[in-house]
């Protein structure tokens, strides 16, 4: 087997505030294959945002890496001091925002920041990085290349605006990129063309992609596998086929049957009754007990691990009790 590019292991953020130290990710670990696409899913809330975040060391203070580790092709990274991240943050990991006007500085050309990035990562002289800039652009979908390069990210839509960022993203060639939902503040059309481009850049340059969504068809469409994170924990990871269509915990069935499905003929879609538990209340055992409608009196006791469920695993005691059937 191939030796996992990202290893992310026991990893726990903290909060610290006057009234308490507040738990966001608790004990999630994770790998990612080089050239694999691994989806990050759940509610908002659940911890996908801030697992990228702690990924590429921009943990929003006071947030801090409480315990466990990251490791990037072998070596420890997450207690490297911040000009080393920051070495490797471009060079290695690349990022790609929601938003991204977050991404790009409204004073700068397009040309100028992909040459500027690609000249602090790259020993290459500025034509150079100018020539890699225009065919970056090209290869993310930009018409007339040559020419826009010279512009402003305003004078550029907002589909347009995300092919650039993917482009600052691959520009020093990384490894991994932690793609922060990417296509959310997009039109649906759009949506497809970023995503299908996405993962054909990646194909090429044989990156890794974390791919963070709320989107289960984004999932379904881009991913290798998918990990379902509730509450600051993984619920349940493993292929996204399997995931999908024979998911082992009550948590990712809600989620499935959530989604509407065009061979189906339903009334009315499943929900999950309640909502996803705030941080300074979150309950004994298993998290989502609350929510569940196959709660058993274990689950408000004791926490579960991941148990193996056919394909998947699963923190789920009906899994470890074999009540459910993978």
């Amino acid at each position: 087997m191939t030796a996992p590019l990202l290893e992310v292991r026991n990893l726990r953020v903290e909060f610290p505030t006057r009234r308490g130290t507040l738990l966001a990710l608790d004990d999630i670990s994770f790998d990612i294959a080089p050239g694999e696409i691994l989806g990050v899913v759940g509610e908002s809330g659940a911890g996908k945002s801030l697992t990228g975040a702690a990924i590429i060391g921009l943990l929003e203070p006071p947030g801090r890496i409480a315990g466990g580790q990251i490791l990037l092709d072998g070596k420890r990274i997450d207690d490297l001091p911040y000009e080393q991240m920051r070495a490797i943050r471009g060079r290695q990991i690349g990022a790609i925002f929601q938003d991204p006007l977050t991404s790009l500085n409204p004073l700068y050309t397009i040309g100028r920041q992909l040459t500027e990035t690609i000249q602090t990562h790259l020993p290459v002289s500025f034509d150079e990085a100018r020539q890699r800039a225009v065919r970056l652009l090209q290869e993310t979908g930009i018409q007339a290349a040559e020419q826009r390069i010279d512009q402003y990210p305003h004078q550029f839509s907002g589909g347009m605006r995300q092919r650039v960022v993917i482009a600052l993203a691959l520009a020093a060639e990384p490894k991994l990129i932690v793609a922060d939902e990417p296509t959310t503040a997009l039109d649906v059309s759009v949506q497809a063309q970023i995503i299908s481009l996405l993962k054909r850049l990646c194909k090429d340059h044989g990156a890794a992609v974390m791919l963070v969504t709320r989107d289960m068809g984004v999932i379904a469409e881009t991913c290798d596998r998918v990990a379902v994170l509730y509450a600051g924990r993984v619920a349940e990871i493993g292929p996204v086929g399997d995931v999908i269509h024979r998911p082992s915990h009550p948590y990712t069935t809600g989620l499935m049957g959530s989604i509407p499905a065009m061979d189906e003929d339903r009334e009315r879609l499943l929900q999950i009754d309640g909502a996803m538990p705030r941080l300074n209340a979150i309950p004994e055992g298993c998290a989502f007990n609350p929510r569940c409608p196959q709660v058993m009196d274990r689950c408000r006791r004791e926490r579960p691990d991941l148990f193996d469920a056919g394909a998947t695993r699963a923190a789920c005691w009906l899994v470890a009790a074999g009540k459910v059937s993978p």
